[in-house]
């Protein structure tokens, strides 16, 4: 099982969760908002390095950012988002400078909640509280 920590009042990261979950036919993910106590618990256990404006993947142990995170995520989905994976294929410094040009505008370009996301009961095992 990988664990994918989000910012759970981010618009685009939680439609961004919404299409996973859609695309992870082999339940390979379980997801934590950083804002919740699950999530910060998360965080240390794992001695992650949170500045807030990454998804964070956790996976065998390894911690992934950014587009690294993107790029593995991609690697665990069905159907055409797999695509993603390939931009492995592309410098890490262009990558990461798209993912953070996102990142630091996300909020103004896509809104944000005043609280986090409440899954669905159908997609509630998905989530750790």
């Amino acid at each position: 099982m990988s664990i994918i920590l989000f910012d759970g009042v981010c618009n685009l990261c939680n439609n961004v969760i919404s299409f996973l979950i859609k695309y992870d036919k082999n339940n390979d993910f379980k997801f934590a908002a950083i804002q919740t106590n699950a999530g910060k618990n998360i965080i240390h256990q794992n001695n992650v390095l949170n500045e807030g404006k990454s998804v964070i993947l956790i996976k065998e142990g390894t911690v992934f950012y950014k587009s690294d995170a993107i790029i593995e995520i991609a690697k665990q989905i069905k159907g055409w988002p797999r695509i993603f994976k390939y931009g492995a294929f592309f410098p890490k410094f262009l990558r990461d400078g798209i993912y953070n040009l996102i990142a630091k505008n996300r909020y103004s370009l896509f809104g944000r909640k005043e609280t986090c996301r409440l899954p669905s009961e159908k997609d509630r095992e998905k989530f750790i509280f």
